[in-house]
């Protein structure tokens, strides 16, 4: 239950770190090919001493942003902005911020940092503040690879971390797709579930076949086979399918995301990292209240967005799936020492309050952009 919100207080510090994090591997998006993740984070002190950090994984093809334009706008618009707020109500503030049109990846730093903020006001992790669970079942995503190499990077998580369920990256060619299905189902025995991916690789009048072969080869949910829009046609994919769509990239916002409640989803991949927590819990509360279910996507966060979005996976009170959230573990180096542990697939929420206090930021000095 949501504790009275403290009144407004001053900004006292505002600052700006861009930093890349090394990948173990290359990693092949639908995209693009990555060797390092790039982000953005913000810190945001009050006059009470307290402070929210955030992070956001900056790649232009998923937010519409470089770090350079991000820090741009932050700087002009909605650093100002936010001073003459205040901090209190991250959902007060978050109606702030959306009489700026557009922009969604500054609102989505702004908010997580003030919820962030609001923890160490308080001194109550937000899972606890949202009623979640003390631990959050996880799955890990398996990216685009020849068959036989994801199938042993399959084995290799689940042997070490327990993971019941793997989402498959798909876009490779419905033949790859199902050969990959296959590998990796060979490789994990019958107990794990899976589920694909395919960044909506393939078009609207293929869908409806890969995402049935998707099905048959053991898919328990099929997410963007095309590029989906709330319209007549979703609602007749959707249909005419057994296998549930899960519904990602063709949602910007709140309003989206009831578009396609209203259209038959019947799941929503939701994510802090893309949207804010403002907006999924929003997201979360439409989907519930329209007998659809929702999981806590992906969105590349390393340790220290991963946090933030385990504090939404836990107050899910029955999520489609896993939570996506362990793309830090693809990751050489993090911002923070308290890095989640996934134990039998899943990890435990953390009984200290904000992630910004868990940062050594006179390490992160190093990397300040702004002021």
């Amino acid at each position: 239950m949501d504790a009275p919100m403290p009144a407004a207080e001053p900004i006292t510090g505002w600052k700006v770190y861009v930093r890349q994090l090394p990948y173990a591997r290359a990693v092949q998006w639908s995209d693009l090919t990555e060797t390092a993740a790039s982000f953005v984070v913000l810190r945001i002190e009050t006059e009470s001493g307290c402070a929210g950090a955030a992070e956001l994984a900056v790649k232009p093809t998923w937010v519409g942003a470089t770090a350079a334009s991000l820090g741009c706008v932050l700087a002009e618009i909605f650093e100002p902005l936010v001073r003459k707020q205040g901090l209190s109500d991250p959902r007060q503030l978050r109606a702030v911020l959306e009489t700026i049109p557009g922009n969604q990846p500054a609102k989505t730093l702004i908010d997580n940092a003030c919820w962030d903020w609001l923890a160490a006001k308080s001194g109550v992790p937000l899972w606890r503040r949202l009623d979640g669970r003390p631990r959050v079942p996880v799955s890990w995503a398996v990216t685009r690879q020849p068959p036989a190499a994801m199938a042993r990077e399959a084995a290799d998580m689940v042997a070490r971390y327990g993971f019941r369920t793997l989402k498959i990256k798909g876009g490779q060619g419905q033949d790859t797709d199902v050969a990959c299905m296959a590998a990796v189902r060979q490789a994990v025995g019958d107990g794990v579930a899976l589920y694909v991916d395919a960044n909506g690789a393939y078009p609207a009048a293929e869908a409806a076949p890969y995402a049935r072969a998707m099905g048959q080869a053991g898919a328990v949910v099929v997410e963007d086979p095309c590029p989906f829009c709330p319209d007549q046609d979703f609602t007749a994919l959707q249909q005419a399918l057994d296998v549930p769509l899960l519904v990602d990239f063709g949602m910007t916002g709140v309003r989206d995301a009831r578009l396609f409640l209203e259209r038959g989803a019947r799941a929503l991949s939701l994510k802090p990292g893309r949207f804010g927590l403002s907006d999924v819990l929003a997201m979360q509360q439409l989907a519930a209240a329209g007998g659809s279910a929702a999981v806590a996507g992906l969105m590349g966060e390393s340790a220290l967005g991963t946090w933030a979005g385990l504090h939404f996976a836990a107050a899910i009170p029955e999520p489609a799936l896993p939570a996506e959230l362990t793309w830090f573990l693809a990751m050489r180096e993090q911002f923070i020492a308290d890095v989640p542990q996934v134990v039998d697939g899943e990890i435990a929420m953390p009984d200290w309050p904000s992630v910004c206090q868990r940062v050594d930021w006179a390490e992160m000095a190093a990397f300040q952009v702004l002021p």
